[in-house]
């Protein structure tokens, strides 16, 4: 929903204004912009790549070596029969509904939410209150309209409307068309309403190899290749109970209507985990009390459908044990994501937890959080960490035959009583020929319960009729001279189990563009009659991390500048020099722009005794020392070891070449 959106001090954002910047400054670019551009497809520039490379090299740090997770790099291209088994064929969908006077394609829910807040507005703007207009996409060549009329609408609609929009994400396809007809919603381009919602699958598809007999897909997510190499994961981890495998790499998805920028594109970089976790445990996490006494603000699925949007500030200890968060690990990993976003600079004051209701629950999931940021878009989902249970590993399995199991040695045995299968495999392999792996994978995950059905009707009829989809008519008879079904009783000493997985899923594209807004602010140029953007990254993050000032264009500045810049290399730290003719505040404030933290200035004192000033982006002071210790102290900056605080209580502060500047109001 659209929100008021603020800079990092508080002022109203120019959303306008940042767009700007961010393409004149090259952080990103729409693609093929010279053809007219793709919607939903984007170009990163120099910045961009840099700050998604460090957010990357931070979400690595803080995630794969502080966990010991297991990364793996796997293709995109994807086999149909894949994403059939793990549901996404039939299930990966958006509704969309069409314009019957000019052939416009709507997402059915953005349509919904965006002709009840258009109303909404129209009804504050009737009341006399002030309303925030909604940023239009730019590319967009449309009739101008006026996005709302003011209307005054009866308190009771008004409380109706907002409580359709707090769970606007539960409703189906034909509950969004009951929407649109109960509230006469039309397209404001045509005043006509548009058809019945439709579901559209959101994968690519293509074809594998010349003769295009191998369909597939561009994958819509990383995790189906962790769970494939599963197995081998295990081997790798030498057996070991619990780990996680993580990848990152680019995904697909084909968007009805992709708007506001990198929020909502059709290729997308994604950072995902797939811990695996003993179900026979309670999914408990051993480094949860580490974690236990993080405030996390939680919007939970009771609040959503009682139609308000109320978050509460609670301890993940405490929304674990009183069962708002099903488990331990589930709640670890939502304590470890936020501790990540307040890493990277996100603003913690626009960062909320909102469980998924049922209708909007991935097929794959039975309990879901999005970690959800506030940007100029309203609330946008940047991490879904989502509890899989079982089920990806189990449909692979039981398609395929494959043991996608742990077995685990118990250290007392166990006696078990229950159903077992015997297959006659001189008779069953020539019988059912190419099926015959599809059709025992099908007998082999059956329940204990099906088994017993099973073994009944094989005693009365001598045979049995079990579900194997794409085989025949997708019902295969088995002859009790293929099969048997027994009770059995055993002594286990080794148990076998389908592990649970939770999932952290990162939309790196989605996480960029909200620290950036996040760490937006304006202050006044030197001579002061010009406002000038500032990004104020986390050191660790900032696309380049020193801007390198010579004071002047004399030869002798030359030899100090480059040996300073090597100097920065081999110090791990990225920089750039501006040696153009503009002032030295207009250099720093071009810099600002692009969130690099520091600036040294070289100046003739430097050629004289080879000290060097130190500026600090945000506070615009400066110190001034040896250049060693002026790199040990970026170094210590961008590490996080040190604050600006501590360096100015350890180095000299210098009053010289201040480039004034003051916070915009």
């Amino acid at each position: 929903m659209t929100t008021t959106a603020t800079t990092l001090k508080g002022e109203p954002l120019d959303k306008a204004a940042l767009e700007s910047l961010l393409r004149r400054r090259m952080f990103y670019t729409p693609s093929f912009e010279i053809y007219g551009g793709v919607s939903g497809l984007y170009d990163y520039g120099p910045p961009g790549c840099a700050l998604q490379a460090n957010i990357i090299d931070l979400w690595r740090k803080h995630f794969i070596l502080e966990e010991d997770m297991l990364e793996v790099d796997c293709t995109v291209l994807t086999p149909h029969d894949v994403l059939k088994t793990s549901g996404h064929v039939d299930k990966f969908a958006d509704w969309m509904c069409k314009d019957p006077k000019n052939g416009e394609i709507l997402r059915a829910d953005h349509f919904v939410e965006d002709v009840l807040e258009s109303r909404l507005k129209g009804d504050k703007e009737a009341r006399g209150q002030q309303v925030e207009e909604k940023e239009e996409d730019p590319k967009k060549k449309k009739k101008k309209s006026k996005s709302h009329e003011a209307v005054k609408l009866d308190d009771a609609v008004v409380k109706e409307y907002e409580e359709v929009l707090a769970q606007i994400d539960n409703y189906d396809g034909e509950q969004l068309g009951e929407l649109i007809k109960k509230y006469d919603l039309k397209n404001p381009a045509t005043g006509v309403q548009p058809s019945p919602p439709v579901s559209f699958n959101l994968m690519f598809q293509t074809s594998i190899g010349p003769s295009s007999n191998l369909p597939g897909y561009l994958r819509p997510e990383t995790a189906q290749g962790q769970f494939l190499n599963f197995a081998k994961l295990l081997e790798f981890n030498t057996g070991q109970m619990p780990f996680a495998s993580a990848s990152i790499g680019k995904s697909y998805r084909n968007e009805i209507s992709p708007r506001a920028g990198l929020l909502r594109v059709r290729e997308f970089l994604m950072a995902e985990i797939e811990h695996f976790v003993d179900p026979e445990g309670h999914k408990k996490h051993h480094r949860f009390h580490e974690v236990e006494n993080i405030e996390l603000e939680l919007l939970d699925r009771h609040t959503q459908l009682s139609g308000k949007t109320t978050t509460k500030s609670m301890a993940i200890g405490q929304a674990v044990r009183d069962g708002l968060v099903d488990n331990e690990t589930l709640g670890y990993f939502l304590a470890r994501i936020h501790l990540f976003l307040k890493k990277i600079g996100i603003d913690q004051t626009k960062i909320r937890f909102r469980q998924h209701m049922a209708n909007e629950m991935a097929h794959y999931a039975c309990d879901c959080w999005d970690a959800e940021l506030l940007t100029s878009s309203g609330w946008v989902e940047c991490v879904g960490c989502a509890d899989r249970s079982a089920y990806d590993l189990s449909v692979h399995a039981k398609k395929t035959g494959a043991p996608l199991i742990v077995r685990q040695r118990l250290d007392e045995p166990r006696v078990i009583e229950e159903w077992e299968i015997e297959i006659e495999r001189k008779k069953f392999g020539p019988f059912y020929k190419k099926d015959g792996r599809a059709v025992e994978a099908a007998i082999m995950a059956t329940t204990q319960e099906e088994r017993g059905k099973l073994a009944k009707e094989m005693e009365e009829n001598g045979k049995v009729a079990i579900s194997v989809p794409g085989v025949g008519d997708g019902k295969v008879e088995i002859s009790k001279d293929l099969l048997a079904i027994k009770w059995q009783k055993r002594v286990e000493n080794i148990r076998e189990y389908t592990p649970n997985v939770i999932e952290p899923s990162f939309g790196i594209g989605r996480i960029l563009y909200s620290l950036i807004e996040h760490n937006y602010w304006t202050r006044a140029s030197e001579g002061g009659d010009e406002a000038r953007g500032v990004l104020s990254f986390p050191p660790a993050v900032a696309p380049t991390k020193v801007l390198i000032v010579p004071l002047s264009s004399h030869k002798d500045f030359a030899p100090a500048v480059r040996k300073l810049s090597q100097k920065l290399r081999s110090a791990g730290l990225s920089s750039r020099v501006d040696d153009s003719s503009a002032s030295i505040g207009k250099r720093y404030s071009r810099n600002d722009e692009l969130g690099t933290p520091f600036g040294i200035t070289v100046d003739f004192q430097t050629v004289k005794d080879g000290t060097i000033t130190l500026r600090e982006r945000d506070s615009t002071r400066q110190v001034r020392a040896e250049e060693d210790k002026i790199i040990e102290a970026i170094k210590a900056l961008v590490e996080g070891s040190k604050t600006w605080k501590d360096i100015e209580s350890e180095l000299p502060l210098f009053e010289g070449q201040q480039d004034v500047e003051v916070p915009v109001r």
